[in-house]
């Protein structure tokens, strides 16, 4: 191994340490107790080396809270499509709880999520979620109206942020928010199925959508 090689595995392993320590003080201590002169600290490391691996504190959280939502969050993740005889919501529900009941033992993780979603760069984090999360949501939507599925898209998105800003204020517990995510799901996938087998109700929901845009 060249000296280059051995200096890209030294920052790989100096990264990993770095993002250790603050998943740590995330988990123990919470969001305000990341500071980081604090992490250089811990890791033995100067400032400035910090600061070489991550300009500002918000970008440090950002990749340490990456790092634990790809080897904690999404882990348990598995693509599965829809059964034959499995009802959406059914479906949509068993992928839902796979994403949100990790959190449930990890409530101090969900609260930094939350404060680092609406950092200036918080959308990165956003994104990277999606971009693990899309592919099973749409194997599990799969052959579903398109139209509802937008529908749904607007309708969960604004459901899960709003509950996760009262649980990050204290509003509601951690384990109330599947209840909550089912209960949603329950009501939107039984109109979609009721829309399915009735012209009329059809007919109201695609009205409803064209006045609505």
């Amino acid at each position: 191994m060249d000296k280059v090689d051995q200096a890209r595995v030294d920052m790989g392993r100096g990264d990993s340490r770095i993002l250790g320590i603050v998943i740590d003080i995330l988990e123990t201590d919470g969001y305000d107790a990341v500071q980081l002169r604090a992490v250089a600290r811990q890791a033995r490391m100067s400032l400035a080396t910090i600061y070489k691996h991550y300009p500002n504190r918000d970008e440090l959280i950002l990749a340490a809270l990456q790092t634990w939502m790809v080897e904690r969050r999404y882990s348990g993740l598995v693509r599965t499509a829809r059964a034959p005889e499995e009802s959406l919501y059914v479906a949509m529900m068993r992928l839902l709880r796979s994403i949100f009941e990790p959190w449930e033992q990890h409530p101090a993780m969900l609260t930094a999520f939350y404060r680092a979603r609406s950092s200036p760069n918080g959308h990165i984090l956003f994104r990277k979620g999606l971009d693990i999360v899309v592919p099973a949501g749409l194997d599990v939507l799969a052959g579903v109206d398109e139209a509802f599925i937008r529908d749904l898209d607007t309708v969960l998105s604004s459901v899960i942020y709003g509950l996760l800003g009262r649980f990050t204020l204290g509003e509601i517990a951690i384990t109330d928010i599947v209840p909550a995510l089912d209960r949603t799901v329950y009501w939107l996938t039984t109109g979609y199925d009721a829309a399915k087998v009735s012209p009329l109700a059809a007919e109201g929901s695609a009205t409803a959508g064209s006045s609505s845009g």
